[in-house]
């Protein structure tokens, strides 16, 4: 890594882009974040956990792309730049079944990623591409939400189905525009064979100390709420039913998306980002809250009290994710932090 080697980062506002953005600007990247609005970039630069960065106001800069889908979105962005973390997609978030899923969720993640790497090829400069997939788009939907059992141990080689409309879920429509991403970006990089390579980066569910929360409501959001459910006494509205027992901690996931700009790292390949599965229940939280926050627990914020979550086991290899970026966080590591911040918010919320 040159010192001058400029990464850009979209998504640096969300859970997982902004712990991205913060670890390559750690590792000693100059980063530019692509932001919708300057209101976003406000979001980043106010964040105090970037304080501790040595010369921060030369290691980060802002671009604003108002319309991410828009023809030649990134071409002023990617001017300069060495490497792209590609971090934002279309979340769930304020969609229902009776909208149009398609339109809403599914074609701005492809087109959003095509039209990233349409931009990047016009820049010489860029040499990598490393975009955030999800382990949905590896497994079979049928397994993914437990009407298939499989003893199969999945890979990062593998790849999933399309999954066609109409969508039950909002989620098994999201599962799909990560499928359909997946698969419309390698296409594309197998037929326009551009300057730079790209990595995918599979993550399971994220949980973690979410650095932007600054409330309990905003801690709350995305993924956490599975972590926190069995300690809050509560389901999860948007992840009902039984799912699959795989974890990854958010630290572990911006650390693989930084690693992998590294030229050790060989380009045209995916990590599967998860725990190999079995070796863990999302109820095992109770046990880790009551162990690290007895007080709390026996008091009363935390009510450790909901019961047996169904879950299937899904089998995975990643061995080749160890080998590359080191061994992932503990579910005990992720439940800990995850349920110390929460209490830090709620008793600063008092």
């Amino acid at each position: 890594m040159a010192v001058d080697d400029v990464v850009l980062v979209t998504g640096g506002t969300g859970f997982i882009g902004f712990r991205t953005l913060r670890y390559a600007l750690e590792e000693g990247y100059t980063v530019r974040a692509a932001v919708r609005s300057e209101a976003k970039a406000e979001t980043i630069r106010r964040n105090s956990t970037l304080s501790s960065i040595k010369d921060l106001s030369s290691k980060l800069s802002f671009t604003i792309v108002p319309d991410f889908l828009a023809d030649g979105a990134f071409d002023e962005a990617v001017k300069g730049v060495k490497y792209v973390l590609h971090v934002a997609s279309p979340l769930t978030t304020g969609f229902t079944v009776t909208d149009d899923l398609e339109a809403g969720i599914i074609k701005p993640a492809v087109q959003g990623t095509l039209g990233l790497f349409e931009s990047a090829k016009k820049e010489s400069s860029v040499k990598r591409i490393v975009v955030t997939s999800s382990m949905v788009a590896i497994p079979p939907i049928a397994v993914l939400i437990g009407q298939q059992a499989s003893e199969h141990v999945f890979s990062p080689k593998d790849r999933a189905h399309d999954v066609p409309g109409p969508y039950p879920a909002v989620i098994v429509a999201y599962v799909q525009s990560k499928i359909a991403a997946l698969k419309e970006g390698e296409a594309w990089v197998e037929k326009h064979k551009p300057q730079f390579d790209v990595i995918h980066i599979h993550p399971s569910y994220v949980g973690g100390r979410n650095d932007l929360a600054q409330t309990v409501e905003e801690l709350c959001t995305g993924t956490n709420p599975i972590f926190l459910e069995s300690v809050l006494g509560k389901d999860s509205d948007e992840y009902p039913g039984p799912r699959v027992a795989n974890y990854i901690d958010v630290d572990d996931v911006a650390k693989a998306h930084v690693l992998s700009l590294s030229e050790k790292v060989a380009g045209g390949q995916s990590f599967l980002l998860t725990n190999e599965g079995g070796d863990m229940k999302w109820n095992d939280a109770q046990a880790i809250a009551k162990k690290h926050f007895p007080d709390a627990v026996k008091s009363g914020p935390l009510p450790n009290d909901f019961a047996e979550q169904q879950f299937m086991v899904l089998h995975c290899d990643i061995s080749k994710t160890e080998e590359t970026f080191g061994k992932i966080k503990s579910y005990e590591e992720t439940i800990k932090a995850l349920v110390g911040q929460y209490l830090e918010l709620k008793e600063k919320a008092m």
